[in-house]
């Protein structure tokens, strides 16, 4: 069989994306095994998506030759599967973030700079409508961008995003952060629809990252993963431009406005005959952005994946990397520094870690 061979631990709902993804695409991919220490919760797997299922890390291993492992677990079991297969040298790909806290966080890193091939799951930089507004905001349209605004996801994931947005590094940030509860009609879960009508409680945080001469702007609720009813919003400005959800406006020079609206263009509508899928981003009257996963039937979400996927098999070839342990750790430790802005109402100042400089 062809394709990317990969293995995986762990045989929660994340992982379930893995193997939706290897099912659409199975001449590209393939999941070769997968550690899950439940022997029921491995037979329903086996049933169901025909992967093999492991109760070890050395059963996995010895089944196949992977091209790297996925490790998709909660989050304090993370560390101690990088390590084992760092004792292994297997590269691993690890689903966000890497470790639960600054400590592991900092062991995580230091084990990569040791040499252990880790890279990170982020897969939020890779949808087709962020990948074609990072590609924006770098191309030197908008000037030099100095403001992200950025309600999406949800922590490490909303950090990233503001991260690649003003391509700030490691840099230092003042965090502040604000709280706040509101009522909201139940939404939709990860279980599906809701069953009944129920007003329930929402949190929403609004947070500023204070680099100086940057600024990011946090604000998510959870419920906008789901819900009918809370949509998502960006806001990227440079000194010649921005981007305002799909809106592009920019200075072709100072007396020449140029606008155009980023247009998805998805196939088996109407009358095209094309197979119903993702086929790109127009940006005026160029593809900014093509789904090299055509025609499989995948979300923006499997999408990214797919391309963490493909990113990490060239990386695991001795390739560049995508996302690595530091810029993992450096998105979690940012949203743990929202989080407790947030909870205490003081600002927080988020200061270079040891993964800045490794």
């Amino acid at each position: 069989m062809g394709g990317i061979n990969f293995g995986i631990i762990g045989g929660g709902w994340r992982s379930l994306f893995f193997l939706r993804i290897a099912a659409e695409l199975p001449e590209r991919f393939r999941v070769g095994g997968m550690l899950v220490r439940d022997p029921d919760k491995g037979r329903a797997l086996e049933e169901q998506w025909g992967a093999p299922t492991f109760r070890t890390v050395d059963e996995l291993l010895a089944a196949d030759d992977f091209a790297f492992v996925i490790v998709s677990v909660p989050w304090a079991v993370c560390p101690v599967m990088l390590h084992a297969l760092a004792e292994r040298d297997v590269p691993a790909l690890a689903e966000t973030p890497p470790a639960p806290d600054l400590p592991g966080l900092i062991d995580i890193c230091a084990l990569a700079q040791q040499g252990a091939r880790i890279q990170v799951a982020e897969q939020y930089q890779f949808h087709p409508l962020h990948a074609s507004r990072i590609r924006i905001a770098r191309s030197g349209k908008l000037g030099t961008v100095t403001q992200a605004q950025v309600s999406i996801c949800h922590g490490y994931h909303g950090v990233n995003l503001i991260r690649q947005l003003l391509d700030v590094g490691f840099a230092e940030a003042t965090v502040r952060a604000h709280a706040f509860a509101s009522p909201i009609v139940e939404s939709p879960n990860r279980d599906g629809p809701p069953t009944a009508e129920r007003i329930v409680g929402s949190r929403q945080v609004i947070a500023t990252l204070d680099y100086g001469d940057k600024l990011g702007v946090y604000d998510f609720t959870g419920d906008q993963y789901f819900s009918y009813i809370r949509s998502h919003r960006m806001l990227v400005r440079g000194d010649r431009g921005e981007i305002n959800n799909l809106d592009v406006r920019y200075l072709q020079d100072f007396r020449t406005p140029v606008e155009f609206t980023l247009r998805r263009v998805d196939t088996g509508h109407g009358g095209n005959l094309e197979g119903y899928c993702h086929k790109g981003v127009l940006a005026g009257g160029e593809w900014i952005y093509r789904n090299a996963y055509m025609p499989g039937r995948l979300t923006d979400d499997e999408i990214a994946i797919a391309t963490c996927l493909d990113r990490m098999a060239e990386y695991a070839d001795g390739g560049p990397g995508f996302c690595s342990a530091a810029e993992g750790a450096q998105d979690h430790y940012l949203g743990m520094a929202i989080d407790e802005a947030a909870r205490t109402g003081l600002p927080v100042v988020a200061v270079p870690q040891p993964w800045a400089t490794g």
